[in-house]
């Protein structure tokens, strides 16, 4: 399978993990899941904790920042499904909380960037942690999904 990825970044961070690693932390999660693709498409946009919390507010009604927000597509009714293609959606992060949720849990920034690629594709692809029962289903795919890429739970903190 061939992916797709739109790689946005809108604070020009040197610090963003290299599109071939993120591409390969999106097709580990897609193995995963009970869906096929042929070549799904996805946007990444990294930006700051401004933009991250306005569009938290927009689309949340949460007037804070966050790490990772999900867009999954929605086909509007007048178009035929055939021409959307795979389209997912979009994933926003913010860069700096990332950095700094890293630095509090101990862990990589690079396995904190792979976590929070995995977990927005889930959301991507239907999954929430609303409930407890689905969030106990959401986190056992995330820790297998980054056990899948040699990153430990990122759940059991140290």
């Amino acid at each position: 399978m061939k992916i797709i990825l739109d790689l946005q970044n809108a604070i020009d961070s040197q610090q963003v993990p290299v599109k071939k690693s993120i591409e390969h932390w999106i097709l580990t999660t897609l193995a995963q899941v009970d869906k096929h693709f042929v070549q799904p498409e996805i946007t990444i946009r990294i930006v700051s904790q401004e933009e991250i919390q306005t569009l938290n507010q927009q689309y949340r009604d949460q007037n804070k920042p966050t790490n990772v927000l999900s867009f999954p597509f929605e086909v509007p009714e007048m178009i035929p499904i055939e021409e959307v293609g795979e389209l997912l959606g979009d994933l926003v992060i913010c860069e700096s909380i990332l950095l700094q949720e890293a630095k509090q849990q101990k862990k990589s920034l690079e396995s904190h960037w792979a976590h929070m690629v995995v977990h927005g594709i889930l959301h991507l692809l239907g999954f929430d942690h609303i409930e407890n029962r689905d969030a106990e289903k959401m986190e056992a795919l995330e820790v297998k999904v980054l056990s899948d890429l040699g990153i430990k739970d990122p759940y059991q903190l140290v």
